[in-house]
């Protein structure tokens, strides 16, 4: 019997990666939705649409993420990583579903020395790691059997990201100033996605809920990101390393994100692709 997957969010990028993935999991059947055609923040529409498709699982992919914006936006970010997100958890809960949901190293205060583990103290900066960290503990004390998978520098050949704009202000530019005091792991959202596909069967029987981290591997700042990009497109640009003090944000970012991946390797026996390699697997994909 296929399992029902219900994908929210799915025009972003992770979401996007998802369905283009989705003819090579043929054991799933996905019904892809973004607000247009879901409201997750309305728990009547998610039941029905839960109950009427007989969804086995489904994958949170929605989030508010304009992380200065959610300084201004509180109730807005709020209701969509933490309302909605509880909304979820009891419906997913109501029909013995599983929940898969997306989270973020903006939960950690970045003052780490050494890579995050899952059960590290959290300590969110700013407003938009707040309110992933409420959606966090809604899933936590109200969904019967979840998947929290935390989640850093995520970038994609869809939506719009770092490396999309690296690319096009280094065409535009010539001179790229870029912070190199901000460490942490790119993810290339298609290693994500496949990640996810490969570890629902694993967990569907379960009736818990576990926390996973998940990145590339390696380390890197922004400076060395931005570098990479630009040296692997062969752009015209001289890149620059700038103090984060030099560069100022309406909202703190983590100067530390490295995100120990332990876990999710040893529980679901899984390998993780090198971020340079995934770069430039996801940079043959980007034509601007």
């Amino acid at each position: 019997m296929k399992t029902n997957i219900l994908v929210t969010g799915c025009n972003g990028q992770l979401g996007s990666e998802i369905k283009a993935l989705a003819d090579q999991y043929k054991q799933y059947d996905f019904i892809f939705t973004d607000i247009g055609e879901l409201d997750i923040t309305d728990k009547s529409q998610l039941e029905k649409m839960i109950n009427n498709q007989g969804i086995n699982c489904v994958i949170n992919c929605a989030a508010y993420t304009a992380v200065d914006k959610a300084e201004d936006e509180m109730e807005l970010a709020r209701l969509i990583n933490k309302t909605a997100v509880l909304n979820l958890a009891e419906v997913t809960s109501q029909y013995k579903a599983l929940l898969v949901h997306i989270s973020t190293d903006y939960v950690f205060d970045g003052k780490s020395y050494k890579p995050y583990t899952e059960t590290d103290n959290t300590n969110p900066k700013c407003f938009y790691g707040k309110s992933k960290l409420e959606g966090e503990i809604e899933v936590v004390f109200n969904a019967a059997k979840a998947i929290i998978i935390r989640t850093s520098w995520l970038y994609s050949s869809f939506g719009n990201n770092f490396v999309k704009t690296i690319i096009k202000k280094g065409k535009e530019k010539g001179v790229l100033n870029v912070v190199y005091d901000q460490v942490g792991s790119p993810t290339y959202a298609k290693d994500l996605a496949q990640v996810l596909l490969q570890i629902i069967p694993q967990y569907s029987s379960a009736n818990r809920t576990e926390i996973y981290n998940f990145s590339n591997e390696g380390v890197i700042s922004w400076y060395d990101f931005a570098k990479a990009i630009i040296e692997i497109k062969k752009i015209k640009c001289d890149v620059n390393p700038i103090e984060t003090k030099s560069y100022p944000t309406p909202a703190a970012r983590p100067f530390y994100s490295v995100l120990n991946k332990a876990k999710i390797k040893k529980d679901f026996n899984i390998q993780i692709p090198y971020w340079k390699d995934s770069l430039i697997e996801c940079l043959t994909k980007i034509n601007e």
